[in-house]
């Protein structure tokens, strides 16, 4: 049993039967938070950031993890930045994987933008699933690939165009990596940036299971 929570925008936690994942936990300035503060957030394991943008809650993330004691995961040059504010901290790159134990992390590209090194996405392998992160990004077809190295159950997915992929290459992206769930995110915080999730639910389904979450409300999902 693996649970998941949209914590608005494109910040989730995932709860394993071990360990408690955040990502992306912006939560400052965030409307569509169910938290008000990062001290809402009392036990955490990882807390993983895809880039330096405010809306992915880099300053949160280092908040977090010195309050809960948490590893902060991110591209080297971010988890040396956070290193240095005082994080226990574990940084990669883009085409490699980490290893923590029993888990595995591995980078994956993005297609955007960022201020500190380059922007990326997460795939996590645990004993109890294996999901899918991919940060901000356009679609690339070499998603595709993604498959080959992991059998994805839980992928999510920003939809709301702008600056990244909107519904169209969202489906193409489930199409090329085949997870069993799809969630989409990236469109409930921002007004300019949002996006018709029964559009997207109705042309994603061809290939995967799309749940919407909403935010704050747990979901349990049966690997």
């Amino acid at each position: 049993m693996v649970k998941i929570t949209l914590l608005g925008h494109s910040a989730f936690k995932v709860e394993t039967s071990k360990y408690k994942f955040f990502i992306d936990p912006w939560i400052s300035g965030n409307p569509a938070s169910p938290h008000k503060s990062y001290k809402d957030i009392d036990k955490a394991d990882f807390v993983l950031v895809t880039h330096d943008h405010a809306d992915h809650g880099f300053k949160d993330a280092v908040k977090i993890c010195k309050n809960t004691k948490a590893t902060f995961i991110g591209v080297y040059e971010l988890a040396q930045l956070a290193g240095k504010k005082g994080c226990n901290f574990f940084g990669g790159n883009i085409g490699g994987e980490i290893q923590k134990g029993d888990i595995k992390i591995y980078f994956t590209p993005a297609i955007h933008s960022s201020h500190v090194a380059s922007p990326c996405g997460f795939i996590v392998k645990t004993n109890d699933v294996c999901f899918y992160h991919t940060g901000d990004t356009a679609f690339y077809s070499d998603m595709e690939y993604l498959s080959r190295l992991y059998e994805i159950d839980i992928m999510m997915i920003p939809i709301c165009s702008n600056y990244m992929m909107g519904i169209t290459e969202a489906v193409w992206a489930i199409e090329k990596v085949k997870p069993k769930f799809v969630i989409p995110c990236h469109y409930d915080a921002i007004p300019v940036l949002n996006s018709n999730t029964g559009d997207f639910k109705e042309k994603a389904s061809f290939f995967s299971k799309v749940e919407i979450l909403e935010s704050g409300k747990e979901r349990s999902f049966e690997i």
